[in-house]
């Protein structure tokens, strides 16, 4: 691995531990060096076969007990603020703490707390997978797909049986995109999938789909949440839709994606 990210950045990126404008930079850093690229994306799998090993533990409510604590917690906090408005000391507890509710959910109605931070991250996540697959394997001249267009029959059966759902590959040729082929990539909660196509010019775009955690979502089963995302490394439209999450990334205009992804939706 090069000097661009040293390992102990790519440890504290692999496992979270950083502001996320820092997890990007870094990410961007990786991207630019094939080795370090490689290492990541190898270290990303194996933190979601860990997650997956665990996944029973993962989705248990948050006990009783901490959410006591946490109570407390907050109640504290705010004898503290009265105490100490004037030192500052309790400000700056309050500033870290809500920044940190802040930057992974937003707090509507009477929701709880923990329910909109683990949907916030959860959809927060696979997006920010998504572009992250998106960069990694964009740049492959010789191996940017694992099975071709060329056996497309048996790439949608593989993908399918690995991800435990009947698929299928939209046709874009109506907007200038032909398939290139696809890989099969891991995920939280099981495998995911992604679909490369590319124009005439050589620019390519991936929709990267996969199981996602409903009760995390807090999703209607028939419910269809449609979004763009442009503050990742490249720009996204994602939606969520029977358990399913859907995002097709690539550099080009938002007018241009948004019509892609409503074929792609029209047809899956």
């Amino acid at each position: 691995m090069t000097n661009s990210v040293n390992p102990d950045e790519m440890h504290a990126l692999v496992d979270k531990l950083q502001p996320e404008a820092q997890n990007l930079a870094l990410e961007a850093l990786a991207v630019q060096d094939p080795q370090a690229a490689e290492t990541l994306a190898s270290w990303l799998q194996q933190r979601a076969a860990l997650r997956e090993l665990h996944r029973d533990v993962l989705a248990e409510p948050i006990p009783a007990p901490l959410l006591q604590a946490a109570g407390r917690f907050s109640e504290m906090q705010h004898h503290l603020n009265a105490s100490w408005r004037q030192a500052g000391i309790a400000a700056s507890f309050v500033l870290a703490f809500g920044v940190g509710w802040i930057a992974n959910g937003q707090f509507v109605g009477n929701q709880a707390p923990s329910a909109v931070l683990a949907k916030g991250m959860a959809q927060h996540e696979f997006v920010r997978q998504a572009s992250f697959a998106h960069a990694v394997y964009l740049p492959e001249k010789r191996h940017p797909v694992e099975v071709t267009a060329a056996e497309q029959d048996h790439l949608v059966q593989w993908l399918s049986k690995r991800l435990g759902k009947p698929l299928k590959v939209p046709k874009l040729s109506a907007l200038g995109y032909e398939l290139v082929g696809g890989r099969l990539l891991p995920g939280d909660i099981g495998a995911r999938a992604q679909f490369m196509f590319q124009d005439a010019q050589g620019q390519r775009i991936t929709l990267y789909l996969g199981a996602v955690d409903q009760k995390s979502e807090k999703m209607d089963p028939g419910e269809t949440k449609f979004r763009y995302e442009a503050d990742g490394q490249v720009p996204s439209f994602y939606w969520f839709d029977q358990g399913f999450g859907y995002a097709l990334a690539g550099q080009i205009s938002r007018e241009k994606l948004i019509a892609l992804a409503t074929l792609v939706y029209q047809q899956l």
